[in-house]
């Protein structure tokens, strides 16, 4: 048994923030001291190193909770099931819901519980629950739904990230710039076809010296109370544990599918990081000693930035609904999807449309 992806559905939420509403912002450092340059000069840097020009936030009224359903409406809409026939809810998201205003993570219930009421489904043997993994969390959601099918316990989930990063970041840290909101989600249900769906995935936690490149910390500015805690990164870390560990997940991926790295058609990397993603699929090409093709790497940071577990399947649904320019996915066509996150974590997945 397959499993296949019959459907796809994203939010893009409506608050469009461009780089220049930065301009007026005060930076700090780790260590709590001004940034000595220039915002135009932070802000010029900023977009040259990730390619971020904007940024989508939700607006005022909305939570995570809610984006995640209107995603997930989209693709139950699409698919044209009976939402009482799904036997999961497997949403990845990392905060919760967090309302205007106030930083403080809300996760009781789960936002797939959360969900599923607002979805209304009856059926008590439909499951939701939340995993937490980072940006890659969408995509080992959609790991586990494919144990379940596999297994024969489940045969239709729903699988969603979600996350609204906005209402946890420090905005007197410039990597703040960096984060954005939205949702994504897929139906992901059984089939006998044995040419298509998910054909392999690899998976990776490295936690001995790296869990804490990600972490909740105080906000750079001094006069900011200390009792409040944003996302906060070591950047450089990050971007050299990517180029080590990343390639070499998504190698793992590819040779377990038995399927030539000639014959990928694209590759869906977590938008983290315009370069850093260059460097990693770059890297990855290099494992196999061929070049990296023109086009394989599609992206939408430059418009809507780093939403974590929403960047691969906003990314996805933005393909198939042929919404980004001079990209498509055909049937037949085996695409790799892959991300790395806090944890450290890291995942990829080999999948024939």
């Amino acid at each position: 048994m397959n499993s296949i992806i019959s459907a796809t559905g994203s939010y893009i939420p409506t608050e469009k923030i461009t780089n220049n509403d930065f301009l007026n912002a005060e930076f700090y450092d780790e260590n709590k001291v001004k940034l000595p340059n220039s915002n135009e000069i932070i802000v010029k840097k900023f977009e040259q190193i990730t390619g971020i020009r904007e940024r989508r936030y939700v607006s005022e009224n909305l939570t995570n909770s809610e984006i995640a359903t209107f995603a997930a409406q989209i693709a139950i809409e699409k698919s044209g099931i009976d939402v009482e026939t799904l036997d999961y809810i497997i949403l990845a998201q990392n905060f919760g819901n967090v309302t205007m205003n106030n930083v403080q993570c809300d996760m009781l219930p789960s936002i797939a519980s959360r969900v599923k009421q607002n979805l209304k489904i009856k059926n008590p043997n439909c499951v939701a629950y939340d995993i937490i993994f980072g940006c890659p969390g969408w995509l080992q959601a959609l790991i586990q739904a494919d144990a379940f099918i596999k297994a024969g316990i489940a045969k239709r989930c729903l699988v969603i990230g979600s996350e609204t990063l906005s209402r946890v970041v420090d905005k007197h840290d410039r990597d703040s710039m960096i984060y954005s909101d939205g949702a994504g989600a897929c139906i992901l249900e059984a089939s006998a076809e044995t040419k298509k769906g998910i054909l392999s995935h690899a998976s990776q936690s490295h936690t001995l010296n790296e869990a804490l490149y990600l972490y909740y910390g105080t906000s750079f500015n001094p006069s900011i109370s200390s009792n409040t805690n944003y996302i906060k990164m070591y950047g450089r870390k990050i971007y050299e544990f990517a180029l080590t560990h990343v390639p070499n997940a998504m190698k793992i991926a590819l040779d377990k599918s038995g399927i030539r790295i000639t014959d990928l058609k694209k590759i869906l990397i977590h938008q983290a990081n315009e370069k850093m993603d260059e460097a990693i699929v770059q890297r990855f090409y290099e494992l196999y000693d061929e070049p990296m093709p023109n086009k394989i790497m599609p992206m939408s940071i430059h418009k809507l930035g780093n939403s974590s577990v929403a960047t691969v399947p906003t990314l996805l649904d933005l393909i198939l609904n042929k919404n980004l320019p001079e990209h498509e996915i055909n049937d037949g066509d085996v695409v790799l999807l892959a991300s790395v996150g806090a944890g450290m974590n890291i995942n990829a997945l080999v999948y024939q449309f």
